[in-house]
């Protein structure tokens, strides 16, 4: 995927980020066990993928808040970016949820003691960043923009 406009230097962590998600894709396709069959995603999949939507969630606030005065429009289809970030990382942990626990016994026998950490146990954290994230998109969103379908692309792109 490539862009008509020069990245440069200007944002090398954003850069370095979107190719980790695509290594992480392509490791997933050609891993030996994916010629039989797609890999499963499993909690820790899920609880990195949510906080990497999250994180893009709150960079595009950012970028609305400061693109919307002097450019309305785009601003507006920013925020519906970030609206369609939210509802992907709500799915994400929503499926999260759906997915198996891991065997309480195991982490006994292997001397795991969640409580001791300082963030709180695994399991909890991904609910904490979503319960945080969520605070952030009540601040913008309405429960009906929420809700609204994805429309299709209003402006004229251009080469």
């Amino acid at each position: 995927m490539t862009s008509a406009t020069p990245v440069g230097d200007a944002h090398p962590y954003l850069r370095a980020a979107s190719a980790g998600v695509r290594h992480h894709t392509r490791a997933l396709t050609l891993a030996p066990e994916a010629a039989t069959a797609p890999a499963s995603a499993d909690r820790t999949h899920l609880d990195v993928l949510h906080a990497h939507l999250v994180a893009l969630h709150r960079l595009l606030d950012q970028l609305q808040t400061a693109t919307r005065p002097p450019h309305p429009a785009a601003g507006r289809h920013l925020a519906t970016a970030g609206t369609r970030l939210w509802q992907a990382g709500a799915a994400v942990h929503d499926a999260f949820h759906l997915l198996p626990a891991v065997h309480a016994a195991s982490a006994d026998e292997e001397g795991c003691h969640p409580e001791r950490l300082p963030e709180g146990p695994p399991v909890l954290t991904i609910c904490q960043r979503h319960l945080a994230a969520g605070h952030l998109v009540r601040r913008t969103t309405t429960p009906t923009d929420l809700n609204r379908p994805v429309r299709s692309h209003t402006t004229t792109c251009t080469q």
